[in-house]
């Protein structure tokens, strides 16, 4: 296994998929807490409309893909706290819209390339420096603001009533984690593509959970589980010739039976 992280594409690809792992799991803990995961999955389907429109117009796809998601994440929060619709149909309204937008984008390139293979399936093996010092960038960016404000993310995450009360700034929360999982999103696409980028916000901290009840112990366990999966689906996909996304998202669904096996039944059938 350590003979496949002596080329130099391999010792990349590790460390853009040990960073996107972390960062994922990180805030994986905060989807599953917030039951967020169809508000993760609609942000990921939105990026398609942005590589798309990258692609369509030439230029860098992570930048179009960092404005749909974005945008398509303030108009889901905006609509469902302010506009009187609930959240999953605000998802779902805005996820078919982005959707939609991008097949259009790619009709209008009159091309359906290897390009928009690579992003819907993912291809970590052909990341470059460029998309190293990028996730580099989201990864400060999103650890850091989980740092600072760590004590205000749990009582947002399991008595928001509370913290409002408390005087806790719920809102500027709620904004700023729809900001982070949608910088994640962008950088995770490369790992895992946009198909299956939502797995990785999910089930981390999915199978940390039954395993663990203090927040600081399923965030470690989360990363614990993320790391491993990464390190698991690149050694397979260099050595068996394996889709990268398909084989770390594998891994972790794995993991996730075990720890589903391993937890008491009180845990395991807890929450939800």
């Amino acid at each position: 296994m350590i003979e496949a992280f002596s080329y130099p594409f391999m010792q990349r690809a590790l460390v853009i998929g040990l960073l996107v792992g972390t960062l994922c799991a990180v805030l994986s803990v905060y989807v599953v807490l917030k039951r967020w995961a169809f508000v993760g999955q609609g942000i990921s389907h939105a990026a398609f409309g942005g590589v798309a429109l990258g692609l369509l117009l030439g230029v860098n796809v992570t930048w179009t893909s960092i404005v749909f998601c974005l945008l398509t994440a303030y108009l889901i929060g905006i609509t469902s706290r302010r506009g009187g619709v609930s959240a999953d149909s605000a998802i779902g309204i805005f996820l078919t819209a982005s959707m939609a937008l991008g097949v259009m984008f790619i009709w209008l390139r009159r091309s359906y390339t290897v390009d928009v293979f690579s992003y819907l399936f993912g291809n970590i093996l052909a990341t470059d420096a460029a998309d190293l010092w990028t996730t580099l960038v989201v990864g400060v960016i999103v650890l850091g603001f989980v740092g600072l404000f760590y004590k205000e993310l749990w009582y947002f995450s399991f008595d928001p009533g509370m913290a409002r009360v408390t005087g806790v700034p719920v809102d500027f929360l709620y904004y700023g984690l729809l900001t982070l999982v949608s910088l994640t999103v962008v950088v995770a696409i490369r790992v895992v593509g946009l198909i299956l980028v939502s797995a990785l916000l999910i089930l981390p901290a999915a199978t940390a959970r039954p395993l663990s009840t203090r927040l600081l112990w399923m965030t470690f366990l989360s990363v614990g589980v993320a790391v491993a999966a990464v390190l698991a689906g690149l050694w397979l996909s260099y050595a068996w010739g394996m889709p990268s996304g398909a084989t770390i998202v594998l891994a972790l669904f794995a993991m996730f039976l075990v720890s589903l096996a391993l937890a008491p039944p009180r845990r395991a059938g807890a929450g939800g």
